[in-house]
């Protein structure tokens, strides 16, 4: 009989304790090579563009999924998305990554919180057991499936014979309001934005985008027999339902089968299947005007069957109690003593009590996922892993303290450290120092950011780090302190009984002429305060956090509309068209059709980038290169940085005030550092914000409103943006950022503090008034953290 004996100090398999990076060159990493210690928490730091997310997402993660991709058949990897290898020379080491990003949760408006996390899932079997009446299995409490019926001839196979019956009536009982179709709103359509019915099909009547009468929608209404010279106000009334409601109907065009749709359920499978909130903004401008979204009357909103809302259980219905906030829920659910489904009861306990452990039990299930902001959105993806049985896998987070009050950020923190002592590596890309001090190795990488970055300048402890000179090390212990001379306000923006969300009748004065900050815990209402009572008020111009709409053809010069007058300098000072500047247009090279790279397709294998041979990654025509300005061609341009070309177009013969003023701002929001031509589709979140705030400063609004602008910036960079806000206000703005950082509270003319707690625990103004006053007083959880971190 063999005995289990204690391993050996010396086995070979415990000598893998470190993922080795040799050579890394992704992005602007320059030749990399660093050693992270396995089941450890490691947090990379460095200034915002360094090369942090370019070594752990781009690197180390895109590596370890290409490689588990592998191991897939080829027929599977076929339908999976295409990995390109990182550019490194040697990865050794690597386990399993489980990437938590900051991706918002799908645009599909049937994913709900619930849905997301399994939660409803749970539910539904829980109502499929215990619900009364019962009326089915767990799908008829589902409000994606509808219910079927179904006759006819039934055919049943056993033992080699083919049993047929005659079927009445089959019910496949699913959850789904037959009204909205599981949407929980109907849509009502304004059809005076639909077309202007003074002019006829062919006079352009249809105000819908993409609608052109010159391309083949011309010739697919004439071929559906509707008369294109004629206004719409004369149709007759079988014509107008031809063209707003006509099913899909075959017909035939120049020898061509086509299908002809009307253009209400067109629209509604075109643009209302999406979420508003990922729709190009010249659409979601259509969508907005054109449609009025209201609740369903059959189901009041909650996306369910009548049937399917009969059954309870102690006197509530599933609708019910995903309208409740997870905190409730989770105290209801322990009160629920049913030992035949025990194990599912512990599992949607556990699963319950994640959520309010994580910071979220303010939210509901039936919330739709689209809604989440990036931290939330970020957290709910956590959820699914803290109660995981897996181990010695490599969990990597991208700044999961993004939209965290300092209070929740201690939970975070806990949670992962949790992560760590089950026996997993944690990698965490961070900026906030209550998280880098909990790491227990530290990679910093710099010194700066763009070209001057993408070096390893600092590896080891949090210990060691505070006694670098590395730009994060000096600015580690940094604090503002509280402004001595506060701005005195021109007079209030009122908000008067707001209620939306969880706002309790709010009534408040937002000082005018200076700068307001609102805080409060995660979910007490800051957002719905600030976004759902000033945002449509002329004057008001809104930076968030939504993604830049743009493919990976757009960049910083396109975006913000530089390209404009640069382009028309070089066609004055070469007495040539503008459109030949541009890579989008006449100018682009015909090989690659002004991508810069190659993108060859190779069936089920990884899709391959090369460089375009012909234009050499240039994107113009050789012949498009050779006209110059002040002494550089367009390519030479766009390669330049942001700080480069404010320089080159701010004197001299380049001399070009119109892109001098836009180059300005952009170095403002510190984003000196990026080049013209950089794909919007490689920047982060922070840079993402900033290039929309350099964008709207142009703009002629009075008032700013700012949400989280600190979002992914360094501590070293913190300063310059204070600056920022100062000469905003200065010049007359009014300035309300919506914030968490103690930094930006400590430099606010006036705070504005929203609790006491989250979800229904806030909604209230629980302080107003001076950085100083709410330090004295110590009132709120926000006073506390603010005190605590001036060393009040």
């Amino acid at each position: 009989m063999s005995t289990l004996t204690e391993p050996s100090a010396t086995h070979a398999a415990d000598s893998h304790d470190l993922i080795r990076v040799v050579g890394a060159r992704q992005n602007n990493l320059k030749d990399v090579s660093v050693d992270i210690p396995k089941r450890r928490l490691t947090v990379f730091t460095g200034v915002s563009g360094s090369g942090k997310s370019s070594l752990v997402f781009g690197t180390i993660a895109a590596e370890s999924q290409r490689m588990i991709n592998e191991t897939y058949s080829a027929f599977l990897q076929g339908f999976m998305p295409s990995l390109a290898r990182p550019e490194v020379d040697v990865l050794e080491g690597l386990t399993t990554a489980i990437i938590v990003d900051q991706e918002r949760m799908g645009a599909n408006p049937r994913s709900t919180v619930g849905t997301a996390t399994d939660v409803n899932a749970m539910l539904r079997i829980l109502f499929s057991r215990l619900g009364d009446p019962h009326i089915g299995p767990p799908t008829a409490f589902a409000f994606n499936v509808p219910t079927r019926k179904a006759s006819g001839v039934m055919s049943t196979e056993k033992g080699g014979r083919v049993e047929k019956n005659i079927v009445q009536e089959a019910v496949y009982q699913g959850g789904m309001c037959p009204r909205c179709e599981g949407m929980g709103s109907v849509t009502d359509f304004d059809l005076t934005a639909l077309y202007d019915e003074t002019k006829s099909l062919a006079d352009g009547a249809l105000t819908v985008p993409g609608y052109s009468m010159d391309g083949w929608y011309g010739r697919v209404f004439s071929g559906a027999g509707l008369p294109m010279d004629t206004p719409i106000a004369q149709y007759t009334k079988k014509q107008l339902d031809t063209l707003l409601h006509a099913e899909p109907t075959k017909i035939k065009v120049e020898g061509i089968n086509l299908t002809y749709e009307g253009l209400i359920p067109k629209i509604q499978k075109s643009m209302l299947s999406k979420d508003v909130e990922a729709m190009q903004p010249h659409v979601r401008r259509f969508v907005e005007r054109a449609i009025t979204f209201t609740a369903c009357p059959d189901c009041e909103g909650t996306r369910l069957s009548a049937e399917a809302r009969s059954s309870r259980i102690r006197g509530k219905n599933i609708a019910e109690l995903c309208q409740m906030q997870i905190s409730d829920l989770s105290a209801w659910l322990r009160d629920l003593d049913e030992p035949s489904v025990a194990p599912l009861l512990a599992g949607l306990q556990h699963t319950l009590d994640s959520f309010v452990g994580i910071g979220l039990g303010y939210l509901s299930l039936d919330r739709p996922a689209g809604t989440l902001s990036g931290g939330e959105a970020q957290r709910t993806k956590m959820i699914r892993h803290l109660g995981s049985s897996l181990t010695d896998v490599t969990y990597v987070f991208d700044e999961p303290t993004i939209g965290l009050h300092p209070h929740d950020i201690e939970r975070m923190n806990d949670l992962l450290l949790r992560l760590r002592d089950k026996g997993n590596t944690v990698l965490v890309v961070e900026h906030k120092p209550e998280t880098i001090v909990i790491a227990d190795h530290v990679v910093d990488l710099g010194p700066r950011a763009g070209t001057d970055g993408g070096q390893v300048v600092f590896e080891g402890t949090v210990e060691e780090l505070w006694r670098s000179d590395t730009l994060t090390g000096r600015h580690l212990g940094d604090r503002v302190a509280l402004k001595q001379s506060l701005r005195t306000p021109t007079g209030a923006l009122e908000i008067r009984g707001a209620k939306q969300n969880n706002l309790k009748d709010v009534d408040v004065d937002v000082p005018t002429g200076v700068l307001t900050v609102v805080t409060g815990v995660a979910g007490s209402g800051k957002s719905s305060l600030i976004h759902g009572n000033l945002a449509e008020r002329e004057d008001v111009v809104v930076v968030d956090q939504g993604a830049i709409k743009g493919s990976r053809r757009s960049n910083p010069a396109t975006y913000t509309g530089l390209l404009e007058p640069i382009r028309k300098a070089f066609a004055k000072a070469n007495g040539v068209k503008p459109a030949l500047f541009s890579a989008n247009s006449e100018g682009a090279c015909p090989s690659c059709n002004g991508a810069g790279v190659i993108y060859t397709e190779l069936g089920v294998m990884a899709t391959v980038e090369s460089p375009c041979e012909e234009c050499e990654g240039r994107r113009f025509q050789a012949s498009v290169l050779e006209y110059t300005f002040g002494g550089k061609n367009i390519a030479e341009v766009l390669a330049m940085s942001v700080t480069e070309a404010e320089a080159f177009f701010g004197a001299g013969e380049a001399r070009t005030p119109a892109a001098h003023a836009i180059l300005e701002r952009l170095a403002d929001v510190g984003l000196g550092y990026l080049t013209l031509g950089q794909p919007l589709t490689t920047l982060s979140g922070g840079e993402r914000q900033r290039i929309k705030l350099a964008t709207r400063m142009a703009d002629k609004g009075g008032v700013y409103v700012l949400d989280e602008p600190t979002t992914g910036l360094h501590l070293a960079d913190v300063e310059n943006l204070l600056g920022l806000l100062d000469r905003l206000v200065d010049s007359g703005k009014t300035v309300i950022v919506i914030e968490h950082h103690q930094a930006v509270m400590a430099h606010a003319d006036r705070i504005i503090d929203v609790g006491p707690g989250a979800g229904h625990d806030g909604g209230r103004i629980v302080f107003e008034g001076t950085p100083a006053e709410l330090v004295a007083a110590r009132s709120t959880l926000t006073g506390e953290h603010l005190a605590e971190y001036v060393g009040a």
